[in-house]
């Protein structure tokens, strides 16, 4: 008896360690890959043209990483970042972009695409209208940024271009507030003793400002012209002093229209810097 249980004990152990063995032969190593390598469609300059923002500005292209697993090359899909950076910025800088492609070895940019990637303030945010140097990257991985491979780097220099403003700005270079918001009244032309206080100062082609008392609650408009109504600017529709959000420290923010109904004005009485930009749509009051 006592020699059938050690030989049974024997075939037990046996089995266990085959099966042990088995088991680590099924586990799947990652065992590398080649970093992507990385070209564009143009060297140098990329073309960024409101008059032509539909048509392509850049096409990347890589190669496959080709992820090599102990079980052979990877059946997974792989993901890809395309990343932009400023010179200098390494793709350290807190607003780089990084643009997802799945299951591509390509991706084109169109030139409106590009420039928004590039300048608006809720992404890369580079200036309208100035040479920047930027530089370009991929990135591959596989499942949750794991495995990441990354290629070789380009530079371009791009122009990012304004985009059409939300409301067209006036013609004349001027402009100015009447109202019963002000102390001038909706008189217009606007009285000689009143039209250097309601005057705004040109920032510049979207940008207009001025400081000045505000009558709390009260109406008014914009005009581009002292003595003319033909251009106006005011909100889309009567609102009225609490549909004007206040948003910090004072500061209320609003939408505006050309030729809509009158503006109400912030509904406490004081002095306030008033900043209008046609390129956003929107007005904000600050209280000084």
């Amino acid at each position: 008896m006592k020699k059938y249980f050690n030989k049974l004990l024997l075939i037990t152990l046996t089995v266990l360690v085959f099966s042990a063995c088995k088991k680590q032969e099924d586990v799947i190593y990652y065992q590398g890959g080649t970093a992507p390598v990385l070209s564009a469609t143009v060297t140098g300059t990329i073309p960024l043209v409101v008059a032509t923002k539909t048509s392509p500005a850049v096409g990347f292209s890589w190669t496959n990483p080709n992820y090599v697993f102990s079980d052979g090359i990877s059946s997974q899909n792989v993901s890809y970042y395309i990343e932009f950076d400023t010179l200098g910025a390494n793709f350290t800088n807190p607003n780089m972009q990084q643009v997802g492609v799945t299951g591509n070895l390509d991706s084109v940019f169109t030139q409106d695409n590009l420039n928004t990637i590039l300048s608006s303030p809720a992404k890369l945010g580079l200036a309208y209208g100035i040479p920047h140097n930027i530089q370009v990257r991929l990135v591959s991985f596989l499942g949750n940024n794991q495995v990441q491979l990354i290629s070789n780097v380009l530079s371009f220099v791009v122009t990012p271009f304004a985009p059409p403003p939300a409301v067209t700005p006036p013609k004349t270079g001027t402009l100015y507030i009447v109202g019963s918001a002000v102390a001038g009244g909706w008189g217009n032309p606007i009285s000689a003793g009143s039209i250097a206080a309601q005057t705004f100062t040109q920032v510049s082609n979207t940008d207009y400002t001025i400081t000045l008392a505000i009558i709390g609650g009260q109406e008014f408009k914009l005009i581009d012209a002292n003595g003319s109504w033909t251009d106006q600017w005011s909100t889309a529709v009567t609102d009225n002093p609490l549909s004007v959000t206040g948003t910090g420290n004072n500061t209320f923010t609003n939408v505006f229209v050309y030729n809509g109904q009158n503006s109400i004005a912030p509904p406490v009485s004081g002095n306030y810097t008033f900043e209008v930009n046609f390129q956003t749509g929107k007005y904000t009051f600050i209280q000084q």
